[in-house]
C-alpha cells in the first residue's frame, strides 16, 4: 500500500540504534506499511563516499528500505542516481518499531551484501558481532540474529533477495 498525505508523500524519521546508542537518523519517504512490513525511500544518508571495496555508497544513491515488525532483518535496495541497481544491503536487526513518525531499528552488527546480479553474496561484520558480547548478554537475540543471517544468505543463493520484496 502506498501512503501519501494530501500535501505530498508521508515522511518518517529512520533511527538506527547500535549498542543502545543512536548510530544514525535520517528522513525518508514512507512508501507503504501493511502492518508487518514498512517500506521507505531515502537518499544515501552517510557523509561522503563509503567504499567497501566491493561496492561504493555515495551521494546520489537511493535506498529503498524494507523493515519488518516480525523479522530480525531489513533489506535495502541500493540504486545509483540514474536508477541502476547496485545490489541489496541487508542489516540484521531486532524487529522494527514504527511509532509517531519514527521508524526505530536496532542494528545487531551482522550484515549481508548481495550484488545486483546475485553472484556476489557476502556475509559481513561477523567479527563485530562476536565482539559485541550479544552471545553472552542476550543469547536468544544472538541466536535469532544468526538464524536471520543464515536465512538471508540461503535466500540470496537460491531464489534471490528480491523474492522478499514482492
Amino acid at each position: 500500500m502506498s501512503v501519501h498525505a494530501a500535501d505530498g508523500p508521508a515522511r518518517v524519521e529512520v533511527v538506527l540504534v547500535k549498542a543502545g546508542r543512536m548510530k544514525i537518523r535520517y528522513p525518508a519517504e514512507l512508501l507503504g506499511d501493511d502492518g508487518t512490513r514498512v517500506s521507505v525511500r531515502a537518499p544515501w544518508a552517510g557523509s561522503g563516499v563509503r567504499d567497501f571495496g566491493f561496492v561504493r555508497f555515495e551521494p546520489g544513491d537511493v535506498f529503498t528500505e524494507h523493515y519488518w515488525r516480525d523479522r530480525w532483518y531489513s533489506v535495502k535496495e541500493v540504486r545509483t542516481s540514474d536508477g541502476a541497481l547496485k545490489g541489496h544491503y541487508c542489516d540484521i536487526t531486532r524487529p522494527a518499531e514504527l511509532t509517531g513518525g519514527r521508524l526505530v531499528v536496532e542494528d545487531l552488527d551482522l550484515d549481508l551484501w548481495v550484488s545486483a546480479d546475485g553472484t556476489d553474496v557476502r556475509r559481513l561484520d561477523e567479527d563485530e558481532f562476536a565482539a559485541s558480547g550479544l552471545l553472552t548478554t542476550d543469547p536468544e537475540a544472538a541466536a535469532a540474529a544468526v538464524a536471520a543471517l543464515d536465512e538471508l544468505d540461503a535466500r540470496a543463493r537460491e531464489d534471490g533477495i528480491g523474492t522478499l520484496l514482492t
